[in-house]
């Protein structure tokens, strides 16, 4: 398997074609996209050319919010936002706030990023994730296919921090074209015995990996090719990598 990152990606800015930039930068590099290929692309860049915008002077704080922000230490703004974007807190202390995503994804602050973006300090943003990275990349997938009948897949990824490690790590909120949670109940292992509760996060493994060489600061490669997975085609999306909340050990 090989993962390449596109060479000299642009900044995205909100209505850009991104499909487009991406064949451009693929064309730059010397890359055709092959039946069986995965695109891996940061949901940064796809929030960019949604407008996923969301400016904190127009942000109305209730008390709930201005209560919480107290707690732990943040812009009520930030924090209203922040439970805007939330089905409940999930855990807080200061400096930190865990919530479920309203998509039903459990890390910090909602998603809401304020790395890596233009902001006025007078007039402050912050970028929320895509509004349904399913959806998002199944338009990718087809505005990329260079015939309808070629099997492409897309990641959407993005980074959190895991309950058992320090450190955060690329996960999938969004996938179009394969099996992002393989299910290995009732295979056999090296010694032939049945395995009994084995689920392999196919779309979390291969965005952590798109992830190592897209960086987490300042070098610009947000889309990355992959060769070679040789994934299982599907058309489910991500929904299966979500634990339900009454099997989360963690709340």
């Amino acid at each position: 398997m090989r993962l390449i990152a596109l060479p000299e990606f642009p900044l995205v800015e909100p209505g850009d074609d991104l499909a487009a930039i991406i064949q451009t930068s693929l064309a730059r590099g010397s890359l055709f996209l092959e039946d069986g290929d995965l695109l891996v692309i940061a949901q940064k860049v796809v929030s960019k050319a949604e407008d996923r915008y969301v400016y904190l002077n127009r942000v109305e704080v209730g008390e709930r919010a201005a209560q919480l922000a107290l707690e732990v230490d943040k812009d009520p703004r930030l924090v209203q936002v922040i439970l805007d974007q939330s089905n409940v807190v999930v855990a807080q202390r200061q400096g930190v706030l865990i919530v479920e995503h309203r998509l039903g994804y459990v890390h910090a602050n909602a998603g809401i990023d304020q790395s890596n973006i233009t902001s006025d300090e007078q007039n402050p943003r912050v970028l929320l994730l895509p509004e349904n990275p399913d959806l998002s990349a199944n338009a990718l997938v087809r505005k990329l296919k260079t015939s309808p009948d070629q099997q492409l897949s897309v990641i959407i990824n993005d980074s959190a921090g895991r309950a058992w490690r320090n450190g955060s790590a690329g996960f999938a909120i969004g996938t179009s074209g394969l099996v992002a949670l393989e299910n290995m109940i009732g295979d056999r292992d090296l010694f032939g015995r049945e395995m009994q509760v084995t689920e392999v996060a196919i779309a979390d493994e291969l965005a952590a990996a798109a992830s190592f060489l897209m960086g987490q600061a300042g070098e610009s490669a947000p889309v990355v090719l992959v060769k070679g997975a040789n994934l299982i085609p599907s058309s489910e999306g991500s929904g299966a990598l979500i634990r339900a909340r009454d099997r989360d050990l963690f709340r």
